[in-house]
C-alpha cells in the first residue's frame, strides 16, 4: 500500500549528519570530467562553488538501492509512493569558502513534501535542507535541494516531454560541449549517484522511455559555472537559484548560455536543448554588490 500524506509528513524535520575531510582528489577527478589543466588542487585552497557535491556522499549499502539503483530511502527522505524520481532544483547561499584540508559536516533535515497532480499524473516534491559547517564551526553553505517522484512509464512508451520553454535570444556567453557516456559515467562516480538513467542506456530508453542517457541535474550546473567562470573570473558567487525545466540527453552538445543580469549584481545562466527550448536555469547572485 502506498503511504499516505500523512506517513509521508511524519517524516518531516528528520536530520541526517555525515563528516568528511576535502580531500584534492574528488576535485583532481572533477577536472579531468571538466578537461581543465589550469589548477592543480593543493592544501589550502578554495573550491569552486558547487563543488562541495563531490564530498559527504551517500553511502547507502547495495541492498538498499531500488531497481533504478537509487535508496529506496535515507535518515531523511522516505520511501517516495511512486517510482521514478528526479532532480528539480535548488537553492544554495554561499557564507564562507570550503578549502582543501577542510574537515567538514553536512547537516540535512527534510523540510518539505507535497503530493500533487500533474499533466503527467501524479508527482510527489521532497525538499531537502542542507547546512555544511567546516573546521571550528564555521557554517560555509546552505542549499535546499527539490526531488520530485512521478508515476511509472508503462512498457516500451515514451517518456512524455513538457513543452519546449524559448530560451532568450541575447546572450553573450556561449558555449556548446559533448556529454557522453563516458562524462556521465564520471560524473555519476563523482558524486556517487548509482541512478541507472545516467549510465544505463536499456533502463532509460525502456523502462523510463526516454530517448537516451539523461544529463545530471547538478551537472547542469558545473558546467553552468564553468561558463561564468570563464567569463567573469573575478566574481565570487553569494548565491544562487537552479530550476530544471526537461532533460537533455547523450545524443547531442549540450548548448550553455549566460549574460550579466541586468542590473549587473548577477548572472542568468542556462543550458539549452537542440531545438532551442530551456533545459535548465539558473540564476547567481555575485558577492559583495550592494542593491
Amino acid at each position: 500500500m502506498a503511504p499516505s500524506v500523512a506517513d509521508l509528513e511524519s517524516h518531516l524535520g528528520r536530520t541526517l549528519a555525515r563528516e568528511d575531510i576535502v580531500a584534492p582528489g574528488p576535485a583532481r577527478a572533477a577536472l579531468a570530467m571538466l578537461g581543465r589543466g589550469d589548477w592543480a588542487p593543493a592544501a589550502g585552497d578554495a573550491l569552486p562553488p558547487a563543488w562541495h557535491m563531490f564530498y559527504c556522499l551517500a553511502t547507502e549499502p547495495a541492498g538498499a538501492l531500488g531497481r533504478d539503483g537509487l535508496p529506496r530511502a535515507d535518515e531523511a527522505i522516505p520511501e517516495l509512493p511512486l517510482p521514478r524520481r528526479m532532480f528539480a532544483g535548488l537553492r544554495m547561499r554561499f557564507r564562507a569558502p570550503l578549502r582543501i584540508g577542510d574537515r567538514v559536516r553536512l547537516e540535512s533535515e527534510l523540510k518539505a513534501l507535497e503530493r500533487k497532480r500533474g499533466r503527467t499524473g501524479e508527482l510527489v516534491f521532497a525538499t531537502v535542507a542542507n547546512r555544511l559547517w567546516r573546521d571550528g564551526g564555521e557554517l560555509a553553505i546552505e542549499e535546499e535541494h527539490d526531488i520530485v517522484a512521478r508515476d511509472a512509464v508503462a512498457a516500451g512508451a515514451a517518456n512524455p516531454m513538457p513543452a519546449p520553454r524559448p530560451a532568450p535570444g541575447e546572450a553573450p556567453w556561449r558555449d556548446s560541449i559533448a556529454v557522453d557516456a563516458v562524462m556521465l559515467f564520471r560524473f555519476s562516480a563523482l558524486v556517487f549517484n548509482a541512478h541507472r538513467i545516467h549510465y544505463d542506456r536499456a533502463h532509460a530508453t525502456r523502462a523510463e522511455g526516454y530517448r537516451g542517457l539523461v544529463v545530471h541535474g547538478p551537472l547542469h550546473l558545473i558546467l553552468l559555472l564553468e561558463l561564468l567562470r570563464r567569463h567573469a573570473p573575478e566574481r565570487a558567487i553569494a548565491s544562487l537559484a537552479m530550476r530544471v525545466r526537461a532533460p537533455l540527453f547523450d545524443d547531442a552538445p549540450v548548448r550553455l548560455a549566460g549574460r550579466p543580469s541586468a542590473d549587473a549584481a548577477g548572472a542568468e545562466l542556462w543550458t539549452a536543448s537542440p531545438d532551442g527550448g530551456v533545459a535548465a536555469e539558473v540564476a547567481v547572485a555575485f558577492a559583495g554588490v550592494v542593491a
